[in-house]
């Protein structure tokens, strides 16, 4: 009908350039215009003033508006309106036939595959008709673009789908070869991360349309994905880690379901879950121990349901670097008290976790315990970086902030935020407020306001009660289930003793309360700062919790076990190497990143940084990396995995001969995995590649319309001439509308 109307399609009005063919001056036509306007304003006014003078009003003014509007029209058509655009010129131009040929082009729909959907819509009849006009180029790809003779050279069988590195290399072609446009025939299922803006941008710049065929249904169902799985890449042997899987599921709302986390298939966690509305992201979290040493392989993921399509996409694998390495806490006590034994004897027996402690038992003597050698910590709290560094996590009890010099005092800040070291205050006579550390530079490490005066410390029973972000949180996870978890904290003796704190401050996160009448107060909270972290446990009398129990109950261990690994687990050595994916899926690029630092933690800018590969099969080798220049401190390098498989890199750092330090990272190449992923016809990718590059998408049952509309180019070898549209049915159709609508209103105001 579009054509039947405006002669031609909408394509030539979209990247047309529009002009007059008349030889006279188009300012004349506008002053033409004009002048009938001004005419037909004057003639309307007379004789509407000599024949209807009682109308008035509008009606004078939309008879006048009509009659310009045909006049105007009419002037228009005498100066020849036409449109020019480029058109390929025939048989010396090139069209690229770009086909998926990935894994995810065998799915079988309504009783063929993808590929063959494909198949079946060029050979009715596109293909050939642009080969009689053009010369016709068909390439495969997956994970890299070949090219084929025919049709039937297609296996969907490629691993995975590059469009993007497709799209980029014809681009690169495009250089020496009439390109005249692209046929990109795909389900969308890109698995390399999108098609990136700077690939859109060249192709683009050298002007190449790229229609798009898209095939697959666009809803699948019922199925259930997996989309993302939060995990922490490092922890402690032992450690018990929260897993955070979102997944999307369509017609399987209300379903129950089992979370699950397997090693080598045994299962090491699972959960019941409820399924939410369909297509909304829904997130649910698992917990499980880490165990033993070592890289671990996990497999997270929701139990396949009856009825799913595609089962495959219900599991994603997640690698878990486990340190052995025992992590050193510095416990500074201004005064003998229980809480300081029991936390000793909470972690005596874990293997990952050691206190060194140093308590204040009068005004000038010290006794210190957990201690490497008789000369460490020979003078008290430490006073030079090398000293306080050494240590992962400290803990401020009941001692005074005059107690440090103002030396130490910046000394402590400085341990959490360029150390990266985990700090914990706790409550008590001489702590926080009543210590006087509101009004010392160490209140900003607090993650409360503290109040501006003394007497918030009270020995007094105290009942504490977890948050909802408590609630969540591993450091307060007694029981895997999450309402088991919260009577087990109710059922805990009261403290001996609480401590006043003030309001939370911005970024920091509650995880407990303490509860005395209708006055609550934070009694457990935390927060970033730096490079490490703080926590306030406002309080010295959690032991009740150990001596008011059966002896069996591990309440007390448990808790003040992982409330030191979080405080010091992430506090990184001089030398730390991280990737932003231990598992890469269907690329053999893994990017390295080193933060090297000096014993007292400064960047360490001048240092040789290598890493040692070892992987699977021998593939294996060495990779210096280069410092950035946007960060001292930091260098970065990329490792190409040859092979699928587990990867060690361990990186040495040196400077001037003297080695700083050495870190070791395991990550893991996979191939073949995210073609189960993200199998519903991505429709908005395919359209936006079109759109942004002037083709246009197409179904399998338009494709007709294709090589009509594939000649419209500016790129290749390509011609522009001018088409009349003077001539066009839709001129003559306004014209008699025109006309017909200025009768009709004249016969109905009675002044025809």
């Amino acid at each position: 009908m579009f054509e039947f109307l405006f002669k031609y399609p909408p394509t030539v009005f979209l990247k047309g350039e529009y002009s007059l063919l008349a030889p006279w001056p188009a300012w004349l036509l506008g002053v033409l215009v004009l002048a009938a306007a001004l005419l037909l304003a004057w003639t309307v006014r007379r004789r509407m003033a000599r024949r209807a003078p009682g109308l008035a009003g509008w009606r004078p003014a939309a008879l006048w508006l009509l009659q310009s509007l045909l006049a105007g029209l009419l002037l228009l058509l005498l100066w020849r309106p036409a449109v020019s655009v480029a058109t390929l010129k025939p048989q010396q131009n090139i069209i690229a036939v770009l086909i998926d040929d990935s894994r995810s082009m065998a799915l079988r729909e309504d009783g063929r595959t993808r590929s063959e959907q494909v198949i079946a819509a060029l050979d009715s009849g596109p293909l050939s008709e642009l080969r009689r006009r053009f010369q016709v180029r068909l390439y495969r790809f997956g994970r890299e673009l070949e090219r084929i003779e025919r049709l039937d050279q297609l296996t969907a069988s490629a691993p995975a789908t590059h469009i993007g590195a497709a799209l980029e290399q014809i681009a690169a072609e495009s250089a020496s070869l009439p390109v005249g446009a692209i046929l990109l025939a795909s389900d969308g299922a890109d698995n390399s991360g999108g098609v990136d803006l700077e690939t859109l941008s060249e192709v683009r710049r050298r002007r190449i349309p790229v229609h798009t065929l898209g095939v697959g249904r666009e809803r699948i169902a019922p199925d259930l994905e997996i989309s993302d799985v939060v995990l922490p890449t490092r922890t402690l042997a032992d450690s018990r880690l929260s897993a955070h899987v979102t997944f999307r599921q369509r017609g399987l709302s209300g379903e129950r379901a089992q979370l699950t986390v397997k090693e080598n298939g045994k299962i090491l966690a699972t959960r019941p879950i409820t399924l939410g509305p369909e297509g909304e992201p829904q997130t649910e979290v698992v917990a499980f121990n880490a165990g033993a040493a070592g890289a671990k392989n996990l497999e997270i993921g929701v139990s396949p349901l009856a009825g799913e399509q595609n089962p495959r996409n219900n599991v994603l694998t997640r690698l878990v670097n486990v340190d052995a390495a025992r992590r050193r806490i510095l416990y500074m006590e201004g005064e003998p008290r229980w809480e300081l034994k029991f936390i000793r004897r909470a972690v005596d027996e874990d293997r990952n976790l050691e206190i060194v402690s140093i308590l204040r038992t009068t005004q000038n003597k010290l006794y210190r315990q957990g201690i490497a050698d008789p000369k460490e910590l020979e003078a008290g709290f430490p006073s030079r970086p090398e000293e306080l560094f050494a240590f992962h996590g400290l803990i401020l009890g009941t001692v005074e902030v005059s107690y440090f010099t103002p030396a130490q005092q910046e000394l402590i800040r400085q341990f959490v935020d360029r150390r990266g070291g985990g700090l914990l205050f706790l409550g008590g006579r001489t702590a926080l407020a009543d210590g006087g550390y509101g009004a010392s530079p160490l209140a900003e490490l607090v993650p409360v306001a503290l109040p501006a005066r003394k007497g918030t410390f009270h020995r007094e029973r105290a009942a504490v009660e977890l948050t909802a972000q408590g609630r969540e949180s591993l450091i307060c996870r007694l029981e895997d289930d999450a309402e088991r978890n919260v009577q087990r904290w109710k059922k805990l003796p009261a403290l001996a003793d609480y401590q006043e704190t003030g309001a939370p401050k911005a970024g920091a996160v509650v995880l407990a309360e303490v509860s005395v009448g209708r006055q609550r107060w934070p009694l457990l909270a935390i927060q970033n700062y730096g490079r490490g972290r703080t926590a306030v446990f406002a309080t010295g009398g959690s032991w009740r919790w150990q001596m008011l129990q059966d002896h069996t109950d591990q309440s007390h261990e448990m808790f003040w076990k992982q409330l030191l690994r979080w405080l010091a687990t992430e506090s990184p050595g001089p030398v730390r190497v991280t990737t932003p994916q231990p598992v890469v899926a269907d690329t053999a690029r893994v990017p390295l990143r080193v933060e090297a630092r000096d014993r007292s933690f400064a960047p360490a800018a001048d240092a040789v940084v290598v890493a040692h590969v070892t992987g699977p099969e021998g593939a294996g080798g060495e990779l210096e990396l280069v410092p950035s220049s946007a960060e001292p401190g930091v260098y970065t390098g990329e490792w190409v995995a040859p092979k699928p498989g587990d990867y060690a890199a361990e990186v040495v750092v040196r400077r001037r001969g003297e080695e700083l330090g050495r870190d070791t990272l395991v990550f893991r190449r996979e191939d073949g995995v995210a073609e189960n992923f993200r199998l519903e016809q991505n429709r908005e990718l395919l359209e936006r590649i079109a759109e942004q590059t002037g083709g246009k998408y197409y179904r399998p049952g338009d494709l007709d319309e294709l090589p009509g509309e594939i000649s419209f180019s500016e790129a290749g070898i390509t011609t522009r001439e001018p088409r009349d549209l003077w001539d066009m049915p839709a001129m003559f159709l306004l014209l008699v509308g025109l006309r017909t609508a200025e009768w009709f209103l004249r016969r109905k105001w009675g002044i025809v």
